[in-house]
């Protein structure tokens, strides 16, 4: 028993013994670091005296640079590492940390992929959506264009033929309708003769020619200026009354031939 209290003792103070000599260690290495601290201290004091001229401002800041991790790097070269004993234990605790933070990590990275795939998914889903929309527009577009196509064909072609049709038949209807209107006013105003608006055989001056009507004459200069308007002029034939055509001169409606007065046209008053 009393052999087993002295080893029991022995141990005891063997330990104590290692501890205060670590604690001895430890204070001493303490002392040389803060040595060293106030070594550097000391050389950045010296160092920030220093004056920089204009001239060499920048040499000496480089100087200063290099003195200041020549003196760093000692430092380090001093230091031995320094090297911590961990049980098994302490070793898989470290180690479930470490894999707990990593975990912890991963989950916050895989969140936030998760939130912009979400994001991305709800973008595409609205672009997918505007795309569909540009589609059914341009679709849309498509069939007005052929249609407008069509009916500018139809307009260009078909329409504007009729439209020109109609125009010349309502022409030519007010046209008729001008001539017969003014065949009547001639039959009821200027009147043959013997006062018959009917084609007469002139029976005067042993003439056997057939008198025309002043409408018919009217005809004749008119039909002749469009048929042959280089040569709008009309040959006087005995079928023409001379009052009607001293008529016609003297009111400027027809003009005769300045080289043949046997010829006379109608006065242009279409230009």
């Amino acid at each position: 028993m009393s052999q087993n209290q002295q080893e029991l003792d022995s141990d005891i103070t063997t330990d104590g013994d290692v501890v205060i000599d670590n604690e001895e260690e430890l204070i001493k290495q303490c002392e040389e670091i803060w040595k060293d601290m106030e070594e550097c201290q000391n050389k950045l004091s010296l160092t920030g005296t220093e004056t920089l001229t204009n001239s060499n401002a920048q040499l000496s800041l480089l100087i200063m640079q290099m003195k200041c991790l020549t003196a760093e790097l000692g430092q380090w070269n001093k230091r031995t590492p320094e090297l911590t004993h961990l049980t098994e234990d302490a070793l898989v605790t470290l180690g479930k940390e470490e894999f707990q933070k990593l975990r912890c990590d991963l989950e916050m990275v895989l969140s936030t992929i998760q939130s912009k795939n979400e994001k991305l998914k709800e973008d595409l889903e609205r672009e997918q959506q505007w795309l569909d929309e540009q589609q059914q527009i341009l679709e849309t577009l498509n069939v007005l264009y052929s249609d407008l196509k069509n009916q500018v064909v139809t307009f260009s072609e078909s329409r504007i033929f009729n439209e020109l049709k109609a125009k010349m038949l309502s022409i030519k209807e007010f046209k008729e309708k001008l001539l017969v209107t003014l065949g009547e006013f001639l039959e009821d105003h200027f009147p043959l003769p013997d006062g018959n608006t009917k084609k007469k055989r002139k029976n005067i001056q042993e003439s056997n020619a057939q008198l025309i009507t002043l409408n018919e004459m009217l005809e004749i200069l008119i039909n002749r200026m469009f048929d042959v308007p280089h040569d709008p002029y009309v040959k006087i034939s005995d079928s023409f009354w001379p009052p009607y055509i001293e008529l016609l001169l003297r009111y400027g409606i027809a003009l005769r031939h300045p080289e043949d007065p046997t010829r006379i046209r109608l006065e242009a008053f279409h230009q």
